[in-house]
C-alpha cells in the first residue's frame, strides 16, 4: 500500500475545507505541501480526485466514491489511536499458569478481573511449572503464575504465597499418625516430570526415604483424585485442591509426623518484559486476589483504579 494515512487526512480535510491556506494553517503545514500531497494521491490512485472551480477544490465523481470509502475508515483508525493513549484497561494479556493453580486459583481471579476491565481481554494456557517457564522465556506469554522451582536468570520471579502440601488417601485406615518412610513402600501416585508439585515433593523427602514407591504417573491433578477414590493409593498434593474431598470424607488425610512440605506460589515475568498499565493493573489484581484466597479471605472487593 503506498498511500499514507497523513495524506488521506490531509485530504479528508482538504475535501471539508475546500481551500489549501485553511488546510495548510490548520495542519501547521506550508500550501504546497498540502498541494503536492494531493497531487501525489492523485498520482498514486492514477486519476484526478478534484476538479479546480474558482480558485476551491471540488470532488469529482471519482473524489467522491473515494471520500465515502475512506472516512469511515480513517475515523476508525482515528478513534482506534485514542482510545489506546487515552485508555488503560484496553488490550490482551497473556498468561500461563501451573495445573494446580489453573485449576483451583486462576478462575476466581480471571472472572473478577474481568467484571472489573470488561474490555480486557485474557488469553490463559495450561503447563507444568517448567513448560510455563519456557513460555516466559520465549515470549510467548506476559505472565506465569507457578509453583516449585524456576530456573534462569532472564526470570523475574516474586513470592505471592505459600500452599501446603499434604499426604491423602482414600483408605481411611492409613489416616492414622506415622512418619514419611513408614509410607515408603506404598503405592503412591504423583503428577509427571516437570511438575512443581512432584519436585517439591520429592525434594523435600529424598533425605528421609531412600525409595519411593511410584506406580503411577498423571499429568493432572483430577486425575490423580480420581484414581485415590478407587485404589488403594496414597499422594502428595496441593491442600487447596482436595478441601472439599477432605470435608466430604471422600478422602483422608494422613497426619504425617514431622512433615511440613510447603512451596511458594510464583509470580513470573521475562526480566525484559515492557512494563504497560494494563501489565502492572492486572499484576497488582492478581497478586491481591491470590494472596486473599490463599488465606482463605474472599471479603475484597476490587474496583476499578
Amino acid at each position: 500500500m503506498k498511500l499514507t494515512l497523513r495524506q488521506m487526512e490531509i485530504f479528508l480535510n482538504v475535501v471539508a475545507s475546500g481551500h489549501l491556506t485553511n488546510v495548510a494553517k490548520e495542519m501547521n503545514l506550508s500550501q504546497s505541501a498540502v498541494s503536492m500531497s494531493i497531487k501525489e494521491m492523485e498520482n498514486i490512485l492514477g486519476r484526478p480526485l478534484f476538479d479546480r472551480i474558482n480558485k476551491k477544490l471540488v470532488l469529482n465523481e471519482m473524489g467522491r466514491a473515494f471520500h465515502k470509502e475512506i472516512e469511515p475508515i480513517f475515523k476508525k483508525l482515528s478513534d482506534i489511536e485514542y482510545e489506546f493513549q487515552n485508555s488503560e484497561n484496553k488490550g490482551m494479556i497473556r498468561v500461563g499458569a501451573s495445573t494446580t493453580i489453573v485449576d483451583y486459583l486462576m478462575p476466581s481471579i480471571i472472572c473478577s478481573y474481568m467484571s472489573s476491565y470488561p474490555d480486557v481481554k485474557i488469553s490463559l494456557k495450561e503447563g507444568n511449572t517448567k513448560e510455563i517457564s519456557e513460555l516466559i522465556k520465549s515470549g510467548e506469554i506476559d505472565v506465569g503464575f507457578v509453583e516449585g522451582f524456576v530456573s534462569g536468570s532472564d526470570i523475574i520471579k516474586e513470592q505471592i504465597g505459600v500452599d501446603e502440601l499434604i499426604v491423602v488417601t482414600s483408605q481411611e485406615e492409613l489416616a492414622k499418625p506415622c512418619y514419611i518412610d513408614e509410607l515408603a513402600k506404598k503405592r503412591w501416585v504423583l503428577r509427571e516430570e516437570g511438575s512443581g508439585t512432584r519436585e517439591v515433593f520429592l525434594n523435600y523427602i529424598k533425605d528421609k526415604v531412600d525409595e519411593l514407591n511410584i506406580f503411577f504417573e498423571l499429568g493432572h491433578t483430577e486425575s490423580i483424585k480420581s484414581i485415590l477414590m478407587n485404589r488403594e493409593c496414597l499422594t502428595c498434593i496441593s491442600k487447596i485442591s482436595v478441601e472439599s474431598e477432605l470435608a466430604e470424607g471422600k478422602l483422608y488425610r494422613i497426619p504425617v509426623k514431622n512433615f511440613e512440605c510447603k512451596r511458594d506460589f510464583l509470580m513470573i515475568y521475562h526480566k525484559d518484559k515492557y512494563h504497560s498499565t494494563l501489565f502492572d493493573k492486572f499484576v497488582f489484581f492478581s497478586k491481591k486476589l491470590m494472596l486473599q484466597m490463599l488465606e482463605g479471605d474472599t471479603t475484597l472487593q476490587f474496583k476499578n483504579r
